[in-house]
């Protein structure tokens, strides 16, 4: 519960998720950045979070334009607070990019798709 809010309740996540966007855990955060290919955008999320669904869509458009040169990914804050702390995010929603499983470029806020693609240099 990073945030201070325990949103048990409505964790489930109802946000529409493409099929080329993968849904991350902490068991699986540093296994799926160690095996891709291409970089990984993850979204630091919560279901509470009202930006978050906002860029969601926006994501998913990227995912599906970008499929093959980049992977986008998510991570729901409530469930995996440790790697939010791991990356300092203090704010939701933050994208960060990693190349190579290295943190290459991080954009916290909601943005319109041109500002996404140009900040994370997609």
């Amino acid at each position: 519960m990073m945030f201070g809010f325990d949103r048990s309740a409505t964790r489930e996540s109802t946000l529409l998720m493409s099929e080329n966007t993968v849904t991350l855990t902490a068991e699986n955060f540093d296994q799926v950045l160690a095996d891709s290919d291409t970089p990984v955008v993850v979204d630091f999320w919560a279901e509470w979070c009202g930006p978050c669904k906002m860029i969601a869509p926006i994501l998913d458009e990227i995912a599906e334009e970008q499929a093959g040169k980049v992977q986008i990914a998510k991570l729901n804050v409530d469930d995996a607070s440790e790697i939010a702390m791991r990356y300092g995010v203090m704010s939701i929603p933050t994208m960060i990019k990693f190349t190579d499983g290295e943190v290459d470029k991080r954009v916290t806020g909601a943005k319109a798709k041109n500002q996404l693609i140009e900040e994370l240099a997609l």
